[in-house]
């Protein structure tokens, strides 16, 4: 980090970055809504080796509450629907035929406020990481001053302009959540 434009870009670009891996917890955390997505982290035996169900069968939705798990191989598929069901997202998946059909059970009022409040966790949790990026870069613009390639003006406007990218960095992420808590209360 050798000009404070560098360090504002990389600041940028590492607070994109969180709010990327935000969006991708929120897409794993349920609602009562099927979301393809929800099954990335369930983990199946290909052979000896454990692999994502999207690398050994097609996932789709089949109506609003119900994914659709098509193994690429037979033999496969009663291993899928075992991964599914031992996985601790509380489903229960039902063969017919090739097709394994994963209804989304209905939420529970309590489930509901449960998963509001892992929303706003994780929000709080990504929120945490944008404050720690500006202390980050703040503290390059404090030591480009210290060594005299940068002066007390140049530190205040660019204090100010990471200030900016944080505080919209955030809103973002209170956007984030306040859709993800609508779209989990939404019955």
């Amino acid at each position: 980090m050798n000009s404070i434009p560098d360090i504002k870009k990389s600041t940028e670009a590492k607070m994109d970055q969180s709010i990327q891996a935000f969006k991708n917890n929120l897409t794993k955390i349920r609602t009562g809504r099927a979301n393809p997505a929800l099954l990335d982290t369930v983990q199946v035996d290909y052979y000896g080796s454990m692999v994502p169900i999207s690398q050994v069968a097609n996932v789709s939705l089949i109506d609003a509450r119900t994914i659709g798990v098509q193994p690429w191989e037979k033999g496969m598929g009663a291993k899928i629907e075992k991964a599914i069901r031992e996985s601790d997202l509380g489903l229960n998946p039902a063969s017919m035929g090739d097709l394994i059909r994963v209804p989304m059970p209905p939420m529970s009022e309590e489930r509901r406020k449960e998963m509001t409040k892992l929303v706003r966790q994780e929000g709080e949790g990504a929120k945490i990481a944008i404050r720690n990026l500006r202390r980050d870069a703040n503290e390059h613009v404090k030591k480009l001053v210290k060594d005299k390639q940068a002066s007390e003006d140049d530190q205040k406007r660019a204090e100010a302009d990471v200030q900016k990218v944080t505080d919209r960095h955030i809103a973002e992420i209170d956007q984030l959540v306040h859709a993800k808590e609508q779209e989990i209360l939404a019955v």
